[in-house]
């Protein structure tokens, strides 16, 4: 999962969202840490379950990271209440557990659903682009597989 999220770093920019589903222990958190040391952001970075969002300011001149738990949301409008909106244009923005709350955030995002066999480690991940942003995106990302 870290592996991927370097990859995934590599295509970000500022104003990107990503909208993560899977279960406890399916690796959100750990393609959130690969996303993290691609963008050269300030860590550690752990789930933010209890402060629901933390920002990890660059190191090296590009975006921030804008990591989000909405596990313990009731809706929308508690998200909304985080005002991710006013930085969601300059910075990467991560929402773990986000589906169905965090789609109203951006037009173009990524969703990233991750499942895991019980018995294995291995893990089943789908991403979808919607939005013109991702077409090429995913395309190049495919290629450089």
């Amino acid at each position: 999962m870290r592996e991927l999220g370097l990859r995934l770093a590599g295509a970000l920019r500022a104003g990107d969202l990503l909208v993560l589903t899977g279960d406890l222990g399916a690796g959100k958190t750990t393609l959130t840490q690969g996303i993290a040391e691609g963008l050269k952001v300030r860590g550690p970075i752990t789930s933010p379950t209890f402060v629901i969002a933390r920002v990890h300011p660059p190191l090296a001149g590009g975006p921030p990271l804008v990591h989000v738990d909405a596990y313990r949301l009731n809706g929308f409008a508690e998200l909304d209440d985080l005002d991710l909106d006013a930085e969601i244009g300059e910075s990467v923005t991560v929402v773990e557990w986000g589906e169905g709350l965090a789609e109203g955030l951006a037009e173009d995002r990524l969703e990233i659903v991750i499942s895991r066999d019980a018995d294995a480690e291995e893990r089943l991940v789908t991403i979808t682009g919607v939005g013109a942003r991702w077409a090429p995106v995913l395309s190049d990302l495919l290629d450089a597989s």
